[in-house]
């Protein structure tokens, strides 16, 4: 990987005086890529569980073999690269996510599909944190809606998985996922331009001397932030493991408790992530005008009413649930995230890397742990313990009020 001129901290004060929209378009557009990657892993698990005989617990550890590769390493990368940042560690990530896909195109045991996994999962913890940092580096002061857009391009590559699953994959098998090498591919070249860009900006910045002004640091006592940060991990956890019930499990409920086909059921999960997607968008632009913990409390305890209500309906009504539930909890991380970093200013690869790793660690082990729990007490039980986790979002009501702190940014195209 290449590094920049110097080590300095790549911090909110390298940000340019404009919101450089097509860069955060492109970074979106990588991070589409990676995840569509990433989402066809759980979209055949049916197939796998079938043709390699796998239980609910195997499944569940496959998911945490990814979750757990993707979010140990994402602090440590977010750690270095705020003191050496990597213009081209995102490309780099890409070749990790093309092995893991070639190789899970040819796996033929259980332990191939876990290095697979891993190997996908190891391509997201060197792509994230820096991708997330060229986001608020390209914001121009408006970090809800950059976070928000490069979010949607990852929350859209997450449905489409599914739905190229449904199309190509249910009737012809695993071998043809080797078709989907190309999309790394492609995000190889896109992601060697942006870094281009980013090294641009990091030599521009070290010349003028301005990435060595420090951000504007936080009002807040070392206590209550740490205390803060502790908050917004058990909403990560509320989250993420509800989102582990519905992204490794949902196409087991559907077949189970109302009988539909492999097919019908990855549709229904592609329904469910592509109102993720459209819900991401909101979150982090509403939360740049009005404040990010009002976002926060309607993003996960807005859900709970609907969970609530899920283990009880119909197809009609589960699918229609779903798409609220998506819709409205999608808005929560873009939210988390911008307040985590405005906690922490001059730390933006440590908070990201420890925020994007931790919801990837809950979203495994939860996968994990209701893998187990629906091979001892039923698929439809993961439901009805799993509705009750929004609840945890009334613990917004500790966290401080942080403002707005993207006024008067201008945008250009």
């Amino acid at each position: 990987m290449s590094s920049a001129p110097s080590p300095v901290p790549a911090s909110a004060s390298t940000a340019p005086a404009t919101t450089a929209v097509r860069v955060i378009l492109a970074i979106s557009a990588g991070h589409l890529l990676n995840d569509t990657i990433q989402s066809l892993l759980p979209a055949i698990y049916p197939v796998l569980k079938s043709e390699l005989r796998l239980t609910f617990a195997q499944i569940g550890l496959i998911t945490l073999a990814f979750q757990i590769t993707a979010s140990l390493l994402q602090p440590v990368v977010g750690i270095y690269t705020d003191h050496r940042p990597q213009p081209f560690s995102l490309a780099a990530g890409m070749i990790f996510t093309l092995v893991g896909v070639v190789l899970l195109s040819f796996a033929g045991t259980f332990a191939a599909v876990l290095v697979a996994g891993s190997l996908i999962g190891l391509g997201s913890s060197v792509f994230h944190p820096e991708a997330s940092r060229v986001a608020r580096m390209a914001s121009g002061g408006r970090h809800g809606f950059a976070q928000s857009l490069f979010q949607v391009g990852g929350n859209a590559g997450s449905a489409l998985g599914p739905l190229l699953a449904a199309l190509v994959l249910a009737q012809r098998g695993q071998a043809r996922i080797a078709w989907f090498a190309i999309l790394p591919l492609l995000g190889i070249a896109l992601l060697v331009r942006v870094g281009r860009w980013y090294r641009a900006q990091l030599a521009a910045h070290h010349a003028s001397g301005a990435a060595r002004r420090a951000a504007r640091p936080s009002t807040l006592s070392r206590g209550r932030i740490v205390a803060t940060l502790v908050v917004l991990a058990v909403l990560i956890f509320s989250k993420y493991f509800y989102l582990a019930s519905l992204s490794s499990y949902y196409t087991f409920y559907l077949i189970h408790k109302f009988h539909v086909s492999v097919r019908e059921a990855q549709l229904f999960l592609f329904l469910f992530l592509a109102a993720v997607a459209a819900g991401t968008i909101i979150g982090g632009p509403v939360g740049d005008r009005i404040g990010r913990k009002y976002v926060i409390w309607v993003s996960i305890l807005g859900v709970a009413p609907f969970s609530l209500v899920l283990p009880y309906a119909n197809l009609f009504w589960t699918a229609a649930l779903t798409v609220v539930i998506g819709i409205v909890l999608a808005s929560a991380f873009s939210a988390i995230l911008v307040y985590a970093q405005e906690l922490i200013p001059n730390r933006v690869g440590l908070v990201t890397g420890i925020f994007f790793g931790f919801a990837f660690g809950m979203g495994g082990i939860g996968s994990a742990l209701l893998g187990s729990l629906a091979d001892r007490s039923g698929i439809d039980y993961v439901y009805h313990v799993c509705s009750f986790l929004p609840l945890i979002g009334l613990l917004t009501a500790f966290l401080p009020d942080m403002g707005n702190r993207a006024a008067g940014a201008t945008t250009k195209t």
